[in-house]
């Protein structure tokens, strides 16, 4: 059973129905650890050291946010100026993070259409996360594709009870084995996404 540390970031998760939906089945969950960067950092000043210390004994390394702005919110960004150190996570000695796993696990307003070449946001949600794989890979890191929630503003109660099932599969999944991951775009076509009536 792989260790997997949960890196959560929402500025604002009281207006999120999905995320909050999301985040409550993770407590009970056994190896995997729930964090709260906004919880525990909300003046963003980084306990470095203990961040590094978590990293170190956690296999698999998750960032579940929103996507705001193509992106992440700015205390994700903060943790990986701070916490991925040169020489430490990267660099000639920088092997701290060798073999682990990294992927985001992301909700956003738009649809899957939205984020294509043709779609208003012209790139894929893979292109638009690049700056993760290709800081993933300079720490000597694997990187998955992402568990991505489109829509989120028009899903109903059942639609966002049935993602949150798929969701605690998923955490189940990567927790328990290896899954294959070469030839799919989101992690979501690993696990079923039940029909809730």
């Amino acid at each position: 059973m792989a260790k997997v540390l949960l890196l959560f970031a929402h500025p604002a998760l009281e207006k999120s129905r999905i995320h909050k939906s999301l985040i409550r089945e993770v407590n009970d969950l056994e190896g995997i650890l729930f964090h709260d960067l906004y919880e525990l950092y909300p003046d963003f000043d980084i306990d470095v050291k203990k961040e590094q210390q978590l990293l170190l004994q956690h296999d698999i390394i998750i960032f579940q946010h929103p996507f705001y702005w193509y992106s992440a919110p700015a205390l994700i960004k903060q943790w990986q100026d701070l916490v991925l150190e040169h020489n430490w996570a990267y660099g000639s000695k920088g092997k701290m993070l060798s073999g682990k796993t990294s992927f985001n696990i992301i909700s956003c307003g738009g649809s899957r259409e939205a984020y294509s070449k043709e779609g208003r946001n012209r790139y894929s949600i893979k292109e638009l996360m690049a700056p993760f794989d290709q800081t993933a890979v300079l720490c000597n890191m694997k990187y998955w594709p992402p568990f991505v929630i489109h829509g989120t503003h028009r899903l109903t109660n059942n639609e966002i009870k049935g993602y949150t099932k798929q969701y605690r599969d998923l955490l189940l999944l990567v927790r328990d084995g290896s899954p294959a991951v070469d030839h799919i775009t989101y992690l979501n076509e690993l696990v079923s996404l039940p029909e809730l009536i």
